[in-house]
């Protein structure tokens, strides 16, 4: 036990969110009278089922965790993963001490560090180099320590000709850059961290990364939330899965990862939003229809290595004269991105204004490219090729697997996002003059 850092025993954390009332000036007695009824009526069913409660139609009780039992011990980094709004930021936030469980509870020995919300605390009048003192001292690091640190968290954040301007000046990137270094440089014996690799370029991502393996090769302890399986998998040896409040499962990273990624990416081969006034989007764009299709025929029972795929997106155009363009994002089961496409090379509208109307745009994906396993498309709709209108994170999904008639001597998966078939050719430049048995004979005599 004495190894235990984090322990947490039927945690459980309860919101109570407010709803809009309609807005009218006279509310009938008749009306007061019913929705009391209701109020009694939806407390009573959901008593019964023993999950959240309604109140009237003002306020509703919302369990963000439920029973959450888990340990961590000293200098293991453990995964945090789930779908959005499955209770990740919560969890972090009650370890973090930010809000406090409504049930349960948690024991934490060791100094505590939250990269939570990165940059809280700047004050944006304030030069880097003094946001660089006063957000470590609010981190809770001493003088003299931030002064011995200073040089390498100044080299970490690549602002050394902008330290002396305030940071309002500062562009986002820069600014969440200064802010993980800050963080990122005090000496936490545990440290949480809440999907900070989701900002900045990917040379700093790739900066932030290689941080957190030096932070845990230290031996101190590490609990990661993220979308990224890549980094999840890299960095943590043991993940705990949440789903909706609830622990679904908590143990190796590889199988619980596996797992995860399996339920989350089962195929959504096609789309269709007959109505164009709730289809997604917004007052310039909105989806007819999506679909993965076969390059040269109809819908597809199964996709193989093999196949060629394409891809349509049919949508309205609302705004005369704008011009647009999709960029599609193909990203693996892994979280890698594969490839970004988008139609510079489209013959007959690239670069022309767009007409009011519905449009359909195809992309084909040849064979012999994609590697198997589960593949996520997301959508942007692009104008005039530097304005994003909107965005579709989960357009599509699909499942590429192995062709049975390829003939190779490798069995199993392929490593890398891609696994195109390439040209290959091989010649003979120079063959070995093969030796006579006379002249064998010869050079052992000549010795």
């Amino acid at each position: 036990m004495s190894d235990i850092v984090i322990n947490s025993e039927k945690l459980c954390k309860k919101y109570v969110i407010g709803h809009q009332v309609e807005n009218v000036r006279y509310i009938a007695l008749r009306d007061v009278l019913m929705r009391k009824l209701r109020c009694v009526w939806h407390k009573a069913k959901d008593l019964m089922h023993g999950d959240h409660v309604l109140q009237g139609d003002a306020f509703e009780e919302i369990w963000a965790l439920r029973d959450i039992d888990f340990d961590v011990r000293r200098g293991e980094s453990v995964g945090v993963i789930g779908r959005n709004g499955s209770g990740k930021s919560t969890l972090l936030k009650i370890l973090s001490r930010i809000t406090e469980p409504t049930e349960g509870r948690v024991r934490i020995r060791g100094r505590v560090l939250s990269l939570l919300e990165v940059g809280a605390g700047f004050h944006p009048e304030l030069t880097g180099r003094e946001n660089i003192f006063l957000n470590g001292a609010i981190l809770g690091m001493s003088r003299a320590e931030i002064r011995r640190k200073f040089d390498e968290i100044v080299t970490f954040a690549e602002i050394e000709k902008f330290l002396d301007t305030p940071v309002k000046r500062y562009s986002s990137g820069m600014y969440v850059r200064l802010a993980f270094s800050v963080a990122a440089h005090l000496e936490p014996e545990i440290l949480l961290v809440d999907e900070v690799l989701s900002v900045g370029d990917a040379t700093f991502q790739s900066k932030c990364i290689a941080k957190m393996e030096g932070v845990a090769r230290a031996g101190r302890t590490v609990l990661f939330v993220s979308h990224n399986m890549v980094a999840v998998r890299n960095l943590c040896s043991r993940a705990l899965w949440l789903d909706r409040g609830r622990v679904l499962q908590f143990g190796d990273v590889q199988h619980v990862v596996a797992g995860y990624l399996a339920q989350s990416t089962s195929a959504h081969l096609e789309h269709h939003w007959p109505n164009r006034d709730s289809a997604p989007g917004n007052d310039s764009f909105r989806l007819h229809r999506a679909r993965v299709s076969g390059a040269t025929h109809g819908g597809l029972s199964q996709i193989t290595v093999q196949t060629p795929v394409a891809i349509e997106f049919e949508y309205w155009n609302l705004v005369p004269g704008q011009r647009l363009n999709l960029s599609l994002v193909l990203w693996n089961e892994e979280g890698t991105l594969v490839f970004n496409t988008f139609p510079v090379d489209e013959p007959t509208w690239h670069g022309r204004p767009f007409p009011v109307g519905l449009f359909r745009s195809r992309c084909e994906i040849p064979p012999n490219l994609l590697n198997s396993g589960n593949h996520r498309v997301q959508l942007y709709a692009v104008r005039d090729q530097n304005s994003v209108l909107f965005v579709c994170d989960d357009a599509l999904s699909f499942q590429v697997v192995d062709a049975r008639e390829e003939s190779s001597m490798w069995y199993g998966r392929w490593v890398g996002a891609i696994r195109p078939r390439l040209k290959w050719s091989t010649a003979l430049l120079m063959p070995e003059m093969t030796k006579s048995p006379h002249q064998e004979r010869v050079s052992v005599s000549s010795k």
